[in-house]
């Protein structure tokens, strides 16, 4: 292959600020006192905090080397399947910035708040009209906030019905945060199996649907990074047994622009806008996920909802069927923002975005097969899921494979997910990728599966140019070290 983009080189250890500080240093000049000074009572204020003593260039340097030991989408590919980790356009972090959204207090009035009102009520509108969908609630502030949103809709709406229901379908092929959403609002999750081709069957659904069943949560595309193809046909019958179909709409980037949600039958679903619209996300957040309803789901939606009365924008409570509150306040605006301004920016190419994505996956899936098992030999969406089953005569895991894939400057793909691919290697390069860098990529994961056969043991102790190098795992995760 051309040359790796691995490399080890100048990445030093850091210690503790405290181990690093000397007593009497300061990284300012405080300027020269004009009054006298009177000490505070010891004794009410107690000991203060022990903050190390400290130069300014020791403090540059700390925080220097630490961001030296970071990987990120900036820093080189980024192909984690089912998180969309691609490159966001910087402007609309600039945007975010300005000061007359990122200083805005939560409880301005809505008279000082125009101009942030209107930006969400357009969003909203932006929003249905990319899924295909009637109404949205920007209040839920990540995926599994919307999923559960999502489960106290389809509760209220079967409340209004008279119809209480206890349980809720999910296909194995889900997101695994699908099942815990729907136990948090009281339903019983139903696992059902996916078929042969790696999407739902019919006759699976049929079988389980019932009167009792309050509705089914779809991943679609689902987390083989396939579409569910039999999708209208299930959402009949989930419908034909008063049922609400909810989809989980993490996987948006494959199919915005292009697919009409509303119109393939799903009543509710939810947005990952740290995933698909532009704000780049991990390490806990920011995030935002954003609900969508078809109408007759609509009065239920979380309420204050931004309203506009005579060119002006307010925050109304008076939605009397509303399942109420689920944020304090209203969500993560700062994503929002960032949303706005990548759809605002991107009009109709983000259906090109799409495109791409599903194109970079496809030529992964097609330059790899053979070389690595392909479970699911069929065009797939935005990501391609392989396995270890070719290495496996050779006593290589996919977590060697991983490691080692360290070695050659790439981050790892997800591994051992979706559960119903044993040893699975997840890979989604997104639509930012270029196909030199896809080709990078492939040509490492040739070579690893080369070395695997020709000598393992170059994976089995991998990464070897990382700073931290194979970690005993186990020890790890119940022993944690904690300081650093």
């Amino acid at each position: 292959m051309n040359k790796s983009l691995g490399a080890t080189g100048l990445i030093l250890n850091e210690p503790l600020l405290w181990e690093r500080g000397k007593k009497g240093r300061c990284g300012f000049s405080m300027p020269e006192r004009d009054v006298d000074s009177f000490p505070l009572d010891g004794d009410i204020l107690g000991e203060g905090p022990d903050f190390p003593d400290l130069s300014e260039v020791e403090v540059i340097r700390h925080y220097t080397r630490l961001s030296q030991w970071n990987f990120g989408v900036d820093t080189g590919m980024y192909p984690l399947g089912s998180c969309t980790m691609k490159y966001n356009p910087k402007v609309n972090e600039r945007h975010a910035a300005l000061p007359g959204f990122a200083s805005a207090h939560p409880l301005l009035p809505p008279v000082l708040s125009q101009g942030i009102l209107e930006l969400m009520f357009e969003l909203e509108k932006y929003l249905a009209e990319i899924t295909g969908m009637d109404a949205v609630t920007l209040q839920p502030a990540a995926g599994a906030h919307g999923e559960l949103t999502g489960m106290l809709l389809i509760y209220a709406y079967h409340k209004k019905m008279g119809s209480l229901r206890s349980k809720i379908i999910v296909p194995d092929t889900a997101h695994g945060t699908n099942p815990a959403s729907a136990a948090l609002c009281g339903f019983r999750p139903v696992p059902v199996k996916s078929n042969e081709k790696g999407v739902l069957s019919p006759e699976a659904i049929r079988e389980v649907m019932d009167e009792e069943t309050a509705g089914i949560m779809i991943t679609n595309p689902n987390t083989l990074g396939l579409f569910e193809e039999n999708i209208r046909e299930i959402a009949e019958i989930v419908h034909a047994k008063g049922g609400i179909v909810y989809g989980d709409g993490a996987n948006m980037n494959a199919v915005m622009g292009i697919v009409d949600m509303g119109k393939i039958g799903f009543d509710i679903m939810h947005l990952n806008l740290h995933k698909t619209f532009s704000t780049p996300h991990g390490g806990g957040g920011p995030g935002s996920g954003p609900v969508c309803v078809k109408s007759h789901i609509e009065p239920f939606l979380p309420a204050p909802r931004v309203i506009e009365k005579k060119g002006k924008f307010f925050l109304s409570d008076e939605f009397p069927e509303s399942i109420g509150k689920v944020h304090t306040f209203y969500g993560n605006f700062g994503v929002m923002v960032k949303a706005y301004s990548y759809i605002r920016t991107m009009g109709p190419s983000l259906k090109r975005a799409s495109q791409l994505a599903v194109l970079n996956a496809n030529y992964i899936k097609e330059t790899l097969k053979g070389t690595y098992d392909l479970p699911y030999d069929r065009p797939c969406m935005h990501e391609c899921v392989f396995s270890d089953r070719l290495q496996e005569p050779h006593k290589v895991t996919t977590l060697d494979i991983a490691k080692r894939l360290m070695d050659y400057g790439f981050h790892p793909p997800t591994i051992y997910f979706p559960l119903v691919v044993h040893g699975a290697i997840m890979i989604e390069p997104t639509e930012t990728e270029s196909k030199e860098d896809i080709d990078r990529f492939v040509e490492a994961l040739k070579a690893i599966a080369k070395e695997a056969a020709e000598n393992r043991e170059l994976l089995l102790k991998a990464p070897h140019n990382c700073r931290v190098t194979r970690l005993d795992e186990t020890t790890a995760a119940r022993k944690p070290c904690l300081t650093g």
